[in-house]
């Protein structure tokens, strides 16, 4: 099993570095990724008093303008009943300021780069800004686990992998940078999802062709009962099937994810229409495009972050209070025709909320002899969640080149505090991607029954048909 191993190659690692000059241990510091400082009990002890389970800092801030964590929501509003699509529980607050170019001046300091630029180069654009509504929440063993994490937990195989957890956050305590990313890849989603949603490229002079998938997500780590062992480095088993343009429908793709991509990369297959056969695609990672993006979006975009985190160097530079993306379900709602939602240049900022949260900021910067569209990006992680909100985006010359925006509700049924829209604005060509799009389609099953054989070849060769 990888959990074993990563704990062989460990040992073997440790064996070999007690022989070697200590000017050698130095530069093979990366492979003892775990050997630096962890936390200790009394400081987990945190988690649940000052901290909350995972983490964030339960106080509110002095100002009052961040509230205290009370545990997010816990029961759905009166008027859901499942299969909705989810009701706004803060449909009535009102905008406490409206940030637009005229005057962001006064904003700066609370708003990403990516932000300010998108104002910069849309006079029509606006952030709406309410009041901050902590409401993310996760099942409660989601939170025990997350406790025993905390002490126990490993980053191996030169932070490529985590060794000694199968559910809850690895990290709840960061230390580096690359343990806050790791949060994020490794925050729990549900166990199983089927969804139907759309995605769309809109092109500079605002026309799009929508593209809908019918998506299945079964996920490994974060399944009630799983364990390092029975893990296997498999984090999760994903397919969708293109249902519409006409001349696309049928194809389809089903991805199994790792865990540690260096050690074994993500394996992916590809059915085309056209060549009505399946065919393993060589790479499907970092910087090579995602299928049906209209090559906007690289395969580690998906989700803010996704994949091995190798051909970065990662920095936390600590917590900010930012104005973000949250509790968007105003853009969510049922039956909002998706012309509306779509603007020339930008997603409709009436339908979309923005508040002031407590963010981890990490920077990641590419490695020498490394490629990248994006030599660097700077991610904005919610303390409350571990979701990605925002991404600046920079190429190798240190222009801010793009802007991604994770737009994340509570999704009540679970409960797990995920993305319901997601989108990426290209700021050199003026057009932008989103990916999410289900206003007018049956509402995300997180019962579905799945199994792993419905991930394979076979039934991607089955789906296509």
């Amino acid at each position: 099993m990888a959990s074993a191993n990563y704990r062989s190659a460990t040992r073997e690692c440790r064996g070999e570095l007690a022989v070697l000059k200590p000017v050698v241990i130095l530069l093979m510091a990366g492979c003892m990724m775990h050997a630096q400082a962890q936390v200790t009990p009394a400081q987990a002890a945190r988690l649940g008093q000052d901290l909350t389970p995972l983490g964030a800092e339960r106080a509110g801030n002095a100002q009052g303008t961040i509230p205290a964590w009370t545990g997010g929501i816990t029961q759905p509003p009166a008027s859901y009943q499942p299969g909705m699509h989810h009701p706004d529980p803060f449909a009535d607050d009102p905008v406490l300021r409206v940030i637009d170019k005229s005057n962001m001046a006064a904003h700066l300091a609370q708003l990403p780069e990516g932000l300010q630029k998108l104002l910069e180069q849309n006079t029509n654009y606006a952030l709406r800004v309410y009041p901050t509504r902590r409401s993310a929440s996760v099942p409660e063993r989601i939170y025990a686990e997350t406790q025993r994490n905390a002490t126990t937990v490993e980053l191996i195989s030169a932070g490529n992998g985590v060794d000694g957890a199968a559910s809850g956050i690895p990290f709840p305590l960061p230390q580096n940078g690359l343990e806050a990313i790791w949060n994020h890849i490794l925050r729990y989603r549900g166990e199983q999802l089927h969804m139907v949603t759309n995605r769309v490229a809109v092109l500079a002079n605002g026309s799009y062709t929508l593209l809908k998938l019918d998506r299945d997500i079964r996920f490994n780590y974060g399944r009630e009962g799983m364990t390092p062992a029975e893990l296997n480095n498999t984090l999760f088993h994903y397919k969708y099937r293109v249902v519409s343009p006409s001349q696309l429908s049928g194809s389809a793709l089903v991805i199994e994810e790792t865990l540690d991509q260096v050690m074994a990369i993500r394996k992916a297959w590809r059915f085309s229409r056209g060549e009505r056969r399946v065919r393993r695609l060589p790479t499907l990672a970092y910087d090579s495009l995602q299928p049906d993006t209209n090559g906007m979006a690289t395969a580690d975009m998906v989700d803010a972050y996704n994949g091995a985190p190798d051909r970065y160097e990662w920095e936390l530079l600590g917590k900010r209070e930012m104005i973000v993306p949250y509790n968007s379900y105003a853009v969510h709602q049922q039956g909002i025709p998706y012309e509306d939602i779509l603007r020339e240049k930008t997603v409709n900022p009436d339908l979309l909320r923005y508040e002031l949260h407590r963010v981890w900021v990490v920077e990641a910067t590419l490695r020498t002899g490394h490629r990248h569209a994006y030599a660097k990006r700077r991610f904005y992680i919610d303390e409350d969640s571990w979701q990605i909100l925002v991404v600046d985006l920079f190429d190798k010359q240190g222009e801010l080149i793009g802007l991604q925006e994770a737009h994340p509700i509570n999704y009540y049924e679970v409960p797990v505090f995920v993305s319901t829209l997601e989108t990426l604005y290209d700021f050199k060509d003026k057009r932008y991607f989103v990916d999410g799009l289900d206003n007018n389609e049956p509402m995300y099953d997180f019962n579905v029954r799945l199994h792993p054989r419905d991930f394979t070849a076979q039934a991607l060769r089955r789906e296509g048909n």
